[in-house]
């Protein structure tokens, strides 16, 4: 367990602590509106006319020009969806005799490197890596952990786990078990392991009274905190359930556990008006939504901040790297 997390917990009572965790997941849990696959809402998607040939040979001039024709790679990988990004680097490693990331790596540095082969691998394969390196060596960056395992469906959460197995020949169960402790990592695991009901149609109001019941006798109304009930019902009751349990416990709405993506407006606004902008949030939000809600993220952006996505990132980002963002946001508002 990382030094952040241990200072983060000293000084609380169990109580306190349960309770913080709880708040700080709360906010970033997805809201499923039902059965089947929730609906998208991308700023990039697959480009007309498609010439994957054409393209690869664009990035190899663009590599090899004297100073590195930035502004190629960016126009051509941020306008393309991941599966012509692939055939672009198929096209590129039969032509160039070279894979493409290791060209990009050599041609590109800093956040604009980061970007790029960002976009190379899959929403769920960059899931799986920001996972990975967030448990890489000294320390565990537990802003990254919770906010990729706790705003994932189950669904989503299962395919990471698979291809995390495939990359890493480790199971992300194991690896969190071993890089985190405590009540942190028994929460963690809980959502990990993807036990969470699915929504239902179905109300069942007097399981909803049961929970509040329970969560109330097990951390509100008590000395200290029965950290396992409250494990047990935050992570394995549906979304939907778990909104009305929470409203019945404590009577307010949680506006980002309703809402994933008013959740992800936040984090960016977050990250980009601190000092010096926190380059790896803005990077991964980036690079993990522009191909499944960053449109609608952009609403959210907008309508809580009064003032635009693009014209944040304008404002606070610079260089190569401000153009690659603005291109995968995909417009003013």
């Amino acid at each position: 367990m990382s030094q952040r997390c241990s200072n983060r917990a000293s000084g609380l009572s169990a109580g306190e602590l349960i309770m913080a965790m709880v708040s700080e997941f709360l906010g970033q849990l997805t809201l499923s509106h039902g059965g089947g696959e929730e609906p998208k809402f991308p700023t990039v998607v697959p480009v007309r006319d498609f010439d994957p040939a054409k393209d690869a040979a664009r990035i190899d001039t663009a590599i090899k020009t004297k100073g590195v024709d930035e502004q190629t790679i960016i126009d051509i990988l941020t306008r393309r969806s991941c599966d012509q990004r692939r055939e672009i680097a198929f096209e590129y490693e039969r032509v160039a005799k070279k894979d493409l990331n290791t060209a990009l790596k050599g041609a590109l540095s800093g956040p604009l490197e980061a970007l790029m082969l960002g976009l190379m691998k899959s929403t769920t394969q960059y899931d799986a890596s920001e996972l990975k390196a967030s448990m890489k060596g000294l320390g565990t960056d537990e802003e990254t952990l919770i906010e990729i395992v706790c705003s994932r469906s189950n669904e989503e959460l299962l395919e990471i786990k698979r291809v995390y197995k495939d990359l890493f020949k480790k199971e992300l169960d194991k690896d969190v078990a071993g890089d985190t402790s405590g009540d942190f990592a028994k929460l963690l695991l809980a959502l990990v392991q993807t036990k969470r009901d699915e929504p239902s149609n179905v109300i069942d109001y007097e399981k909803i009274d049961e929970d509040a019941r329970s969560l109330y006798e097990a951390g509100v109304k008590r000395k200290g905190t029965d950290v396992a009930t409250w494990i047990s019902i935050m992570s394995q009751r549906s979304v939907p359930h778990l909104q009305k349990v929470l409203h019945e416990l404590f009577l307010i709405q949680f506006e980002c556990f309703e809402n994933r993506q008013l959740y992800f407006a936040n984090r960016l606004s977050e990250a980009m008006k601190s000092k010096g902008a926190k380059e790896k949030v803005v990077t991964r939000i980036m690079v993990s939504r522009c191909e499944v809600d960053l449109m609608k993220i952009r609403t959210e952006f907008k309508r809580q901040h009064r003032r635009s996505l693009y014209q944040t990132i304008a404002e606070h980002t610079k260089g190569d790297y401000q153009k690659a963002l603005l291109s995968l946001c995909g417009g003013d508002d």
